[in-house]
């Protein structure tokens, strides 16, 4: 998906008389070996491209004198009570005062004083600009070989496929924006997976995203950073998966669905052989299993779709409003009317099956095939039904 820039027409690039236009912000905690570099090279920024700045130390709690230490630098400090890296980049950006935000680490791996991509971006028009490491190298050190193989690029083609998203370093941590544009995302996250939000809400929304190169040096402290790799990883992973109901719910509930309607199907007539290994009733029931299960998790795609727009969570989707026309409550109901039916009309048939022999013993197999696919039908049709009413009323507040 492509993403484009519309021209800022409203702003020159001469900044008006008493006005910012950009705010460099820098979350803190306890950064005291590195932090005054950071805010000098932010700072010689401004001075070397005449621009009206400002830098934000968002500080999350530092009891090392970083607040002070940045004061003395000419920075701003605002404090963060809510702990985490997302809750201070928040803090920090609500106080901002630019027009433009560009954020970045405390601990000196990003360089603040070669900042001019990022901003002749934003003056195009871009609502975000994302540094991509890998296209603006890795110096030796500056990135653990797991993070590096594993863990960043995995992640990224996760959030590129569940979001059909065009940035390719989804983590990194040198990134501007248009400030009014992230704050209509309302980014909620507190942890290191608002990185990750601030991409997906961003390419939900349709800002316009583009990407420079960026440098990754190493980390300039000698105490070991912040970040958890299993932790924050899986943070960012759950993130990821909680914001795609498609991939979360519906597609492995229709998978499932259909591999459980195609073997219940296959096996209704007799046992089949394959390579040996012969299917019969109890494979069956399993099928059955499959199918109710799949029914239930392909609603709950629904369910999380409709309550995450309805809550602000996720925008507003054309395909929800034919699917709520489609899945009516009364839709539904006439539905699940028509399984139950034929469920109970499969076990009417196996009650006179069962007749003829003087309610005596049966032959599991041949009953089997007319009691497991009945159940299947009654069951799926009962949570038909049931998930109708409650998609209804969730629909109420969507609507």
């Amino acid at each position: 998906m492509k993403q484009t820039a519309s021209p800022d027409n409203l702003v020159s690039f001469e900044t008006r008389a008493n006005e910012v236009e950009l705010s460099v912000v820098i979350p803190c905690l306890n950064e005291a070996e590195t932090l005054a570099v950071c805010v000098d090279k932010a700072r010689s920024f401004f001075e070397a491209n005449n621009i009206s700045g400002e830098v934000i130390v968002a500080d999350n709690g530092s009891t090392d004198g970083s607040q002070a230490i940045a004061r003395a630098h000419g920075a701003r400090v605002v404090n963060v009570a809510a702990r985490g890296y997302g809750a201070a980049l928040l803090g920090g950006i609500k106080a901002a005062r630019g027009r433009y935000v560009i954020m970045g680490d405390a601990d000196d791996s990003y360089d603040f004083s070669e900042l001019d991509q990022f901003i002749n971006k934003l003056r195009e028009g871009y609502d975000l600009v994302m540094g991509n490491r890998f296209k603006g190298g890795i110096k030796p050190g500056a990135m653990p070989v797991l993070h590096r193989y594993l863990g960043n690029p995995v992640l990224t083609r996760i959030g590129r496929l569940f979001f059909r998203s065009p940035v390719g370093d989804f983590h990194c941590g040198l990134r501007g924006f248009k400030k009014r544009a992230i704050e209509s995302l309302d980014l909620r996250t507190t942890g290191m997976e608002f990185a990750s939000e601030m991409v997906v809400k961003a390419t939900l929304h349709r800002l316009s995203i583009a990407e420079v190169p960026t440098t990754l040096s190493p980390d300039g402290r000698s105490r070991p950073p912040h970040l958890r790799t299993w932790r924050d990883g899986w943070r960012h992973l759950r993130f990821l998966l909680i914001y795609s109901p498609r991939w979360l719910f519906l597609y492995p509930g229709a998978a499932m669905t259909a591999l459980g309607l195609a073997a219940m199907i296959y096996l209704l007539p007799e046992p089949r052989t394959v390579a040996g290994v012969t299917f019969d009733i109890h494979t069956m029931l399993y099928a059955s299993m499959s199918i109710i299960l799949g029914l239930q998790v392909v609603a709950f795609a629904l369910f999380a779709k409709v309550f995450a727009i309805g809550n602000g969570l996720l925008p507003e989707d054309g395909r929800i409003d034919a699917a709520l026309r489609l899945f009516s409550l009364e839709n539904g109901l006439i539905l699940g009317a028509v399984l139950c039916l034929l469920g109970g009309a499969g076990t009417v048939m196996a009650v006179l099956e069962w007749s003829s022999a003087s309610f005596g013993p049966l032959s599991p197999r041949s009953m089997m095939r007319i009691t497991i696919p009945s159940l299947t039908l009654f069951v799926a049709g009962v949570q038909i039904m049931f998930s109708s009413f409650f998609l209804s009323i969730l629909g109420l507040k969507h609507r």
